[in-house]
């Protein structure tokens, strides 16, 4: 009997050590490359707007992160650096000052989801035509999948 119930415990530790480095993982193993430097260096010469992203932000910790330059056009934004790998990285336009989760959750009603980040060393997103980038302040990544706050950059 006692060997039946430490089978069961360390196995169920095991599977639960695979399942949270699957999910870890599997968005690095399945990401597209990130846009070439160049072409986001030359979309960023653009900007109206930008932001400098640290990784030890007050909201970020070592799972939740990003770190370089947004940048800020009437038709794009542009993300050179890196983001920790994740799962359903979504950017949002947010009308006022975002550094952790807690922040977002009351201005989420009044902010715009701009598009899916599939790459994590460098993004190119465009924004709908419709989007005027004076009406917000913030770039805000996202995770949807955990509610979790990647990083933001307040650009005005």
């Amino acid at each position: 009997m006692k060997r039946a119930i430490l089978f069961l415990i360390t196995h169920g530790i095991a599977l639960a050590i695979g399942f949270a480095g699957g999910i870890y993982l599997l968005p690095i193993l399945t990401a597209p490359p990130s846009p070439d430097s160049a072409m986001l260096e030359e979309e960023a010469r653009a900007a109206v707007y930008s932001v400098e992203l640290t990784r030890d932000a007050p909201g970020n910790d070592r799972l939740h992160w990003g770190e370089g330059t947004l940048s800020i056009t009437p038709e794009r934004i542009v993300h050179e650096g890196r983001l920790a790998p994740g799962p359903d990285y979504r950017v949002y336009l947010v009308p006022g000052p975002v550094g952790h989760e807690d922040d977002f959750e009351p201005l989420k009603a009044t902010s715009i989801e701009v598009g899916a980040v599939k790459s994590f060393g460098g993004f190119l997103i465009d924004l709908p035509a419709d989007v005027d980038i004076e009406a917000y302040n913030t770039v805000l990544v996202w995770c949807e999948a955990f509610g979790e706050y990647i990083t933001a950059g307040t650009y005005r």
